[in-house]
């Protein structure tokens, strides 16, 4: 399964989240021999929980699935920027490979605000793709937004 393929899956979380009346994020965490170990899409209303973003529970079900706290052999497929709480989450769970699609200038923190990962504090900087199926991320949050004006 190509890395097209999860992002796939993790958009279909993110449109799973916009038909629950949440910003359509979705995020797939991927482990050793390309197995699936979390996906979730953001549930921060559902579950009245600020910290529930979709790359929060999937680290979360992931660590789980894993047996440990530490996903050093796993990538992480998200449709947005991570914000600087999911950067950090990134960091702590040293995730080896950051995948997402459409960019967040307002609230990003990995390209955009903080730059979570240059920071000299970071401990664990993931290697970082940008732009994986961003077209497709970007029309959902497009949509989500435009259908709430």
């Amino acid at each position: 399964m190509n890395g097209y393929r999860f992002m796939d899956l993790a958009l279909a979380e993110a449109a799973r989240a916009a038909a629950a009346g949440e910003v359509p994020v979705g995020a797939v965490v991927v482990g050793p021999g390309a197995r699936v170990l979390a996906a979730a899409g953001n549930r921060t209303e559902t579950d009245r929980d600020p910290t529930a973003h979709a790359e929060m529970l999937a680290i979360r079900a992931a660590a789980l699935a894993n047996g440990g706290q530490r996903l050093a052999d796993c990538d992480l497929y998200v449709t947005l920027e991570p914000c600087a709480m999911c950067a950090g989450a990134i960091s702590l769970a040293r995730i080896r490979r950051l995948y997402y699609g459409a960019d967040d200038p307002k609230g990003g923190a990995v390209v955009h605000g903080p730059r979570f990962f240059q920071q000299p504090t970071c401990h664990h900087r993931p290697e970082v793709y940008a732009g994986i199926g961003e077209t497709a991320a970007a029309k959902l949050l497009r949509d989500f937004f435009q259908a709430r004006r």
